[in-house]
Formats: structure tokens, sequence, C-alpha cells
């Protein structure tokens, strides 16, 4: 049994229509119309979500080929490259005096040597 076949009967037995499952994956209707018709090969998250959604082990997905292992291909998204820039944002947006306080220690702690050459050049006035 083919993977889409396989996701489709799953679907089916838990009485679910497919803009069910989009509106709870997140995936769009054709996305899911596309993995249940093998016109492609699901991402490494939206096999994720389809499998919390349907709650269901991701393992139930490995059992859909009796010829050879399903493949996974592991690529990054522009999706989520633009989720990771917006957490970064937020993460220094929220903590920016933790994190400025981090670098000046981690540079002081770093240049401690030379810092405490130039007080002292300075003090004997060289």
């Amino acid at each position: 049994m083919e993977f889409g076949a396989r996701l489709k009967e799953i679907r089916t037995s838990l009485n679910y229509s497919q803009k069910e499952l989009a509106e709870q994956t997140g995936l769009t209707l054709r996305t899911i119309q596309r993995i249940e018709n093998n016109e492609v090969k699901p991402s490494l998250h939206s096999l994720k979500v389809i499998g919390e959604a349907l709650k269901t082990d991701l393992s139930e997905f490995e059992k859909t080929t009796d010829t050879k292992p399903y493949e996974f291909n592991f690529t990054i998204k522009i999706t989520d490259m633009n989720q990771l820039i917006n957490d970064l944002k937020t993460l220094v947006k929220n903590n920016w005096k933790i994190i400025l306080w981090v670098i000046l220690i981690t540079f002081l702690i770093s240049n401690y040597e030379q810092i405490k050459a130039g007080f002292i050049d300075g003090w004997n006035n060289k």
C-alpha cells in the first residue's frame, strides 16, 4: 500500500475530511490532496503535524510501503527560516538587556589582560 493510500485510510477511519485535516495541521487542502494522491512526498514537518492531528504514531507511516522504507528528505523551507528569524527577533526584543550584559561581560573577560595593561599604562602616564 502506498503512503497516500495509507494516510487516506487512517484519515477516513477517524472520520476526518481532507478540509478538517488541513485546518488542524495548518497545511493547505491542496497539500493534503497531493500527499494522498502520491503526487508529493510530505516533509518531516508535514508528517509531524499530520501525525499529531490524527493522533497516530509516525511509525504507522513507516509500514506503508511493501517494497522499501519511506524516504525522507531534509529541506529547510523559507517559511521555516522566516519563523526562525521572527522567533530570534522576539527573543532579542524581549531579552535585549540580558543579551547586552552577556556580550559586555564576555568582552571584558576575554580582554581582561589588555584592559588591565591599559589601566596600568594610563595610571603611570605612559
